[in-house]
């Protein structure tokens, strides 16, 4: 097993003949791509994506009278190569840009992919009173353990990537089980909201109130029906009335989860405290200018163990990491079909290559 250097903190930006400025490796971001906003919003809205891909869903029914969706890639796969299961963010799911990108680097490869949605994010609404949240590492575990002795048998590698939300859930779970985490071969979280408390405080101010506002819309709506199905679950005019994540979990996501409030689930749900208990190779990569996250609440290398891979580029936003197109095109902010100049494909190629590093 090739082992990568640990800790490069912050991350070595190395220089690209076009470019001052880059995600390291020699790896350019486009020119004209300012600012963490920018490097968040255009790669998930106005870019060039992947070719779509296309999924087979299934059911699973959880132990606790509920479900859950999975999406599986219905490429060719070859034999003998790892199932890579993917945990979406905050009111993502298999659509996001990220997951398309990903799923579509794995077919070119002919390696299985899978996307587990969280409660309620495959499109109908859970059953359960309840929904997903930031710390769930007890659904992570479970899907994992089902993927384990259904999926891998025989030697068969399961890799795990989570994006966002999801990649502060899988480090959860990877902190809390520790060596009985060893099935699992390597992981990788990207732009998890590492310090759930910096993050909220961060979404809660100026610019970052649209993502916010955003995440809001869709939350209330599913609450909303949540409460058709089990009247009185919740203070129905508190929710419609909060305008910021810490307003809404304090009167959904903590309560129904089993948190005292707010500031009990953020503390207990973030996955910053247990990087150093994670035994699995796992990449940690965040951008420093992410708007969810604040650089100075990244961890250092004295928060993780040394199976961490801490990574922290300079820019890349939040599940951005935009790269320009090849030749003359890299110097044009508008592409002929109306979109911004670039793709979304550096990110998927880095997990592949820290995943290829563990092989």
């Amino acid at each position: 097993m090739t082992q990568l250097p640990h800790h490069r903190l912050p991350y070595a930006i190395q220089a690209d003949p076009d470019s001052a400025h880059g995600y390291g490796e020699g790896t350019p971001m486009p020119w004209w791509l300012r600012g963490g906003h920018a490097q968040t919003i255009i790669p998930a809205r106005f870019t060039r994506r992947p070719p779509r891909v296309g999924f087979r869903r299934e059911r699973w029914a959880t132990p606790d009278q509920d479900f859950i969706d999975l999406d599986w890639t219905t490429h060719a796969v070859q034999a003998d190569t790892p199932l890579v299961v993917m945990f979406h963010g905050l009111e993502g799911d298999s659509g996001s840009h990220y997951a398309q990108a990903l799923m579509h680097a794995l077919s070119l490869r002919g390696w299985q992919g899978v996307i587990p949605h969280f409660r309620g994010c495959s499109g109908e609404l859970n059953l359960a009173p309840r929904f997903y949240h930031s710390g769930d590492s007890a659904e992570i575990r479970w899907v994992l353990e089902r993927m384990r002795q259904h999926h891998c048998a025989g030697g068969r590698k399961l890799l795990v990537v989570g994006i966002s939300l999801g990649g502060n859930a899988l480090l959860r779970m990877l902190g809390e089980d520790g060596s009985g985490a060893a099935y699992v071969h390597a992981a990788a979280a990207i732009s998890a909201p590492l310090d759930l408390a910096a993050g909220g405080a961060a979404l809660s101010a100026g610019f970052n109130l649209v993502y916010t506002r955003m995440f809001l819309q869709t939350l209330k709506r599913k609450s909303l029906a949540k409460l058709e199905q089990f009247p009185g679950l919740f203070d129905r005019d508190a929710m419609l009335a909060s305008r910021d994540l810490y307003a809404f979990d304090n009167v959904v996501t903590a309560p129904l989860h089993g948190f005292a409030d707010t500031d009990d689930y953020w503390r207990r749900a973030a996955s910053k405290p247990v990087l150093r208990d994670i035994a699995v190779p796992t990449l940690v990569l965040n951008a420093r200018n992410d708007p969810f996250l604040p650089a100075r609440h990244l961890p250092g290398p004295a928060d993780a163990s040394a199976q961490v891979w801490l990574e922290q580029p300079e820019h890349g936003g939040h599940v951005g990491f935009m790269t320009p197109p090849a030749g003359w095109r890299r110097h044009l902010p508008l592409q002929a079909d109306g979109r911004f100049g670039g793709h979304i494909e550096w990110l998927p190629a880095r997990i592949l290559k820290f995943f290829d590093s563990m092989m």
